[in-house]
């Protein structure tokens, strides 16, 4: 047998292990469900594939449909897991969507970029504004997807994500205020546990964003961006947690952008003796609950 194919040349528990050969074993977030219509909430699931050339693919919800001419906001949910685990099918994703679009009655596009470190960032954002194209190309009720022309009001649209993909929804924010968007706004974003970048996370990003600065980079950290005034929506929404050590740089993102003469209101949530994502690993207790809930709220709100 070939000695090179169990030498492990990086180790970055617990998210991936990169052997010799070129085989990258992910440790987390291989496990995948089919899309369903949930029994409880009557919300409907599907995949479909945005790119073929790229692959580039989303898992769609739809809630339970009371009023057919009403048309609901659409929410674009980017997935975490360090830019190189997760999926928008695995079992924690899939059922924390169908949770929250019960609640905030929305239509979701859950979006599955290529991921890292085979596809080194930043593919992970350019698939996503693909994807954010995509389903923008849906605003006149004439695209390939009748989830979105039958039942999404364009005028209201929503991003968010955690940890690594509350990273990639900010960034999407910024291009949205920077380059604009085929005419459609951005009402609102929410980042849950935003992976800004610490120390500890260097040596991996080193690996999966080549072209990095350093953790300061500001498609990473954009605290010292001179463009985040020009961020392109007009409500933001952040969550940290107690013992997450990404926390402190969200706080001082909310500081830097309400000093960045950003026209919009910002709102941070610290939830109490819980760590980074705990609402995916423990959907069920009474803090993530409140979580999702103030998620569905913030989605709710009248302008």
């Amino acid at each position: 047998m070939d000695s090179n194919t169990n030498e492990v040349v990086h180790d970055f528990p617990p998210f991936i292990r990169i052997y010799k050969d070129g085989r990258v074993e992910r440790l987390l977030g291989t496990e995948t469900i089919p899309p369903t219509t949930d029994p409880l909430t009557g919300v409907q699931a599907k995949d479909i594939t945005i790119s073929l050339e790229t692959g580039v693919s989303a898992r769609l919800f739809l809630p339970k449909i009371t009023n057919s001419t009403h048309k609901l906001p659409l929410l674009i949910y980017i997935h975490g897991g360090a830019f190189c685990i997760e999926s928008p099918f695995s079992p924690q994703y899939h059922n924390h969507l169908n949770s929250l679009i019960a609640q905030a009655n929305v239509v979701a596009v859950s979006i599955h970029y290529r991921r890292a470190p085979e596809h080194p960032l930043p593919i992970a954002y350019d698939d996503t504004w693909a994807a954010m194209q995509w389903a923008i190309s849906h605003r006149k009720a004439d695209g390939p997807e009748a989830w979105l022309n039958d039942h999404v009001d364009f005028d209201r649209i929503f991003l968010a994500g955690d940890s690594a993909g509350a990273t990639i929804a900010h960034n999407m924010a910024r291009r949205v205020g920077v380059d604009g968007l085929l005419g459609v706004k951005i009402i609102g974003i929410v980042l849950v546990h935003p992976y800004f970048g610490n120390k500890e996370a260097s040596k991996l990003l080193d690996l999966i964003f080549p072209t990095l600065t350093g953790t300061d980079d500001l498609r990473i950290y954009p605290a010292g961006d001179s463009q985040l005034s020009r961020l392109g929506c007009s409500r933001v929404l952040v969550f940290v947690a107690e013992k997450d050590g990404l926390k402190d740089r969200g706080w001082t993102y909310c500081e830097v952008l309400k000093k960045s003469g950003w026209n919009g209101v910002v709102e941070i949530v610290e939830t109490e003796g819980e760590d980074h994502v705990f609402h995916l690993f423990n959907p069920n207790c009474e803090r993530a609950e409140a979580l999702v809930k103030q998620m569905a709220s913030f989605m709710n709100q009248e302008d």
